[in-house]
């Protein structure tokens, strides 16, 4: 009868060392599982982080080329300006000189 309960004991405690170890293992994977997904997230904040960045770098840059035609375009509008008010005065000078 010793020996019975001895055994009986054994076995209770290899059930409840392997469901221990099995409880572990489950609780290890989580664990991971979660470390996993936390990199993903850190990834993600990551890449649109650097997106974000880029999107700033393009809008300034694309600032910076409408400014410049701005500019060019301004600057040929005035001197069609000029040009103009040069074809006048010659044409005044002439009409004077036709006059005389």
């Amino acid at each position: 009868m010793k020996h019975t309960y001895l055994v009986i004991l054994a076995l209770a405690a290899t059930v409840l060392v392997g469901c221990n170890q099995e409880k572990a293992a489950i609780e290890d994977n989580n664990k991971a599982t979660k470390a996993a997904i936390d990199n993903r997230k850190d990834a993600v904040d990551a890449a649109a982080k650097d997106a974000k960045k880029q999107t700033e770098v393009n809008a300034a840059i694309d600032k910076a080329k409408i400014e410049a035609n701005q500019d060019i375009t301004q600057a040929q509008l005035d001197a069609d300006k000029k040009k103009a008010d040069a074809e006048a005065k010659a044409e005044k000078a002439r009409v004077d000189a036709e006059k005389k």
